[in-house]
């Protein structure tokens, strides 16, 4: 734990029908801190994130066939792509993970940003000791 873990709080979001990019720019804005006004952009001064009801976003228009996730094995001509809608069945975490990744900062700052935000397919999460509070979007 560092210094500044004294100040921050632990917030709860239900994802439920709520559309991903929109939830994860909210995600952000918070895992960065920039709703505090003693916000910097060289610190870490942002609030830990749980994410519950992963399965349940929404997306807009044909993402559901159109977008899609590559990856790369390391051998030869291995990039396997999955569609959205693949992905939400299998790894729903990973979808709103990545998305939120793609928000944070690419460096040192920002895999710290993203080790605070939890994700949980389900309605529950292990986190109820911390008392985090709930958060409408």
């Amino acid at each position: 734990m560092s210094i500044n873990d004294s100040n921050k709080k632990w917030y709860v979001i239900d994802a439920t029908d709520i559309v991903l990019g929109r939830l994860a720019s909210k995600v952000a804005h918070m895992l960065k801190g920039k709703h505090k006004p003693q916000y910097q952009p060289h610190t870490d001064e942002g609030d830990y994130i749980i994410v519950i009801n992963a399965k349940k976003i929404k997306v807009t228009g044909n993402k559901m066939s159109d977008k899609i996730y590559h990856k790369h094995t390391g051998y030869i001509g291995n990039m396997k792509s999955t569609p959205l809608g693949k992905m939400l069945a299998k790894k729903p975490d990973f979808v709103i993970m990545n998305a939120v990744k793609g928000m944070l900062p690419k460096n040192k700052l920002g895999r710290k940003m993203i080790k605070k935000l939890k994700i949980s397919i389900g309605e529950n999460h292990t986190f109820n000791a911390q008392q985090p509070k709930k958060i409408i979007l």
